[in-house]
């Protein structure tokens, strides 16, 4: 989990979010000897960070400047073009001329990405979804001004500055009913809720939730379609239970993901901490353990794997990574996140493909990556991906 561990601090050092302690906890990573296979990775998916300008002119000595500015100042909030130097130079194992040789051996051909470079970019997913209550009543969230949204019934709904909505009970609750609520994420939109009970959920693009206002009885029930990454608040007598088409996941308390998208024709519970048993919705279920992912089939079958957690959490980290992963999978997540079309020309290329590329890139660099392999090529016409071979 330290490549994992490493990209997460990045990220939040980008956002100027780290705590004291994890920015000393960044520091020391950067410079452990050990890492040097991670390390020497997050360099290569960091070439898509840069423009062909940067990469002409930057050289090691230069790197080695940012590199000793960014690691004196906590806390500041570092250029989003500098990705995979600051972190080749704190590592005293790549001396600078390996770190030469890196950079002109590695660096893209000319003609990458011929068929989407000068197309007009089209921008990535953001904070967007809708909210419908109980009572009917749908709420834009995209571009809703922060605060309370709705009091009623004992219970405060917040929208916050993070792309996050809060539930907060108030009051007490009426014994009369309860009011579900849905939460819809679009094409090229995510969001997070926190439900009454404590439970962190992180929405994918193309998904929603439906869930009670207020969770009584002897369970907590919710309802998938798409995506979600679950943080489970401990309750041992009310067991938490996400339904989705193929199968129902049942925990007391727990970290685990799952992918139920339809047009992926199967299940994907991924478990992070904790205990969950997967139950298809015909055939007995399975307990697993964490690392591990159940897989199941529209026949009910049901697989266990060990999951690569870097690439299930890519998403929720605002990564994409792709892990021999063949190009229609790789297309429906770029579909769902920058809410495109996509359209098959010829044979469809049966190459396994990885990397790892930010979420926040426009389209055209992610396209560009993937044509870098020379098995794939596109052509972009208005919001619609042509892919050939």
């Amino acid at each position: 989990m330290t490549k994992y561990r490493l990209r997460f601090l990045y990220q939040h050092y980008q956002a100027g979010t780290l705590t004291n302690l994890e920015h000393l906890e960044w520091k020391t990573l950067l410079a452990d000897p050990n890492l040097k296979g991670s390390l020497e990775e997050i360099i290569d998916e960091g070439w898509y960070d840069f423009s062909e300008q940067e990469m002409s002119v930057m050289d090691p000595s230069h790197a080695n400047q940012i590199f000793d500015r960014i690691v004196a100042t906590p806390q500041q909030k570092a250029k989003p073009t500098f990705l995979w130097k600051p972190i080749a130079v704190a590592a005293s194992i790549l001396l600078i001329a390996a770190l030469s040789v890196v950079f002109f051996t590695r660096m893209p051909s000319d003609n990458r990405g011929a068929y989407v470079k000068h197309t007009t970019h089209i921008k990535p997913g953001g904070n967007k979804a809708y909210l419908t209550l109980g009572n009917g009543k749908r709420i834009i969230l995209t571009d809703l001004e922060n605060g309370t949204l709705s009091t009623q019934n004992g219970l405060q709904i917040t929208k916050t500055h993070d792309g996050q909505l809060v539930y907060t009970i108030t009051g007490d609750q009426p014994s009369g009913g309860n009011d579900y609520n849905v939460i819809e994420t679009p094409r090229g939109g995510q969001y997070q809720i926190l439900l009454p009970d404590g439970t962190h959920v992180w929405l994918n693009a193309a998904s929603s939730l439906k869930y009670p206002s207020v969770f009584t009885g002897k369970e907590r029930k919710v309802e998938l379609q798409g995506e979600a990454y679950f943080e489970v608040s401990k309750n041992k007598k009310m067991p938490f239970k996400v339904i989705s088409s193929q199968q129902t996941v049942e925990v007391l308390g727990t970290h685990f993901n799952v992918n139920s998208y339809a047009e992926d024709k199967e299940a994907r519970t991924t478990l992070l901490e904790g205990s969950v048993r997967v139950e298809p919705n015909h055939s007995a279920g399975i307990m697993i353990r964490p690392g591990q992912q159940t897989r199941v089939k529209l026949n009910d079958k049901i697989n266990v794997i060990e999951a690569d957690l870097e690439e299930v959490m890519a998403w929720k980290d605002n990564y994409f990574r792709f892990n021999n992963e063949k190009i229609e999978s790789i297309m429906r997540k770029i579909s769902r996140w920058y809410d495109v079309g996509v359209e098959y020309h010829g044979p469809i290329s049966e190459e396994e493909f990885n990397g790892t590329i930010s979420r926040a890139k426009n389209i055209s660099q992610v396209l560009e990556m993937l044509e870098d392999t020379k098995s794939v090529h596109f052509k972009i016409e208005g919001r619609r991906i042509i892919v050939m071979k």
